[in-house]
């Protein structure tokens, strides 16, 4: 069983981007789950905390359920034309520490998604999580998924109900699940392992 995790970027209770990732739970093929985790209790990063207190428990099991899966799904916002920051307070607490990064990120198959009110999806968002990714050592998919006027595709339930862009996103999870299936190969792992710079 191929076992990917999926992360929404926001917290809010009738937020896009959650339904849009739930969605995409029920389009996994056959022989695939997508395991839906919530970041709400992940605490803002602080040095001092992390050097008394350590790893935050919520954040330690983050970790290894992104560790044991075979890729990650990230459905973000775009705040302010850019990432949101509670999103990425997470994907930086799961870096820590330094010399755990690479369990965590190194070569993981990455795809990234995202829905907004807006007439452009969330692109300016997903560009700018490019760079973070890459220097995380992670496996990030090329593929694009955009969803605009997300306001008129979900309904009061919380239910992405367009017909197009439902049919646009069993694709786009069919695809990413066939990039996640080929990176597991072992000229594909090799590749990674050769390519990953844990501390770039």
């Amino acid at each position: 069983m191929l076992r990917l995790i999926g992360l929404s970027g926001s917290l809010r209770r009738r937020s896009f981007n959650s339904a849009l990732l739930r969605a995409a739970q029920s389009a996994m093929p056959a022989g695939c789950e997508l395991v839906l985790e919530s970041i709400a209790a992940v605490p803002l990063y602080n040095g001092d905390d992390e050097a008394t207190t350590g790893i935050p428990a919520r954040v330690a099991a983050l970790k290894d359920a992104i560790a044991a899966a075979d890729g990650l799904l990230i459905s973000t916002p775009e705040y302010n034309n850019a990432m949101p920051g509670v999103l990425k307070n997470t994907i930086d607490w799961l870096s820590r520490p330094s010399a755990d990064r690479e369990r965590v990120y190194g070569g993981l198959p990455i795809a990234l998604m995202g829905a907004s009110p807006g007439r452009f999806g969330t692109v300016l968002a997903q560009n700018a999580w490019l760079p973070v990714f890459r220097t995380l050592g992670a496996n990030l998919w090329s593929g694009r998924l955009l969803v605009s006027g997300a306001n008129k595709l979900v309904d009061e339930h919380g239910r992405l109900h367009d017909a197009d862009t439902l049919e646009r996103l069993d694709a786009f999870v069919a695809q990413f699940v066939q990039f996640v299936r080929a990176s597991a190969t072992p000229a594909a792992s090799t590749a990674k392992v050769q390519t990953v710079n844990p501390e770039s």
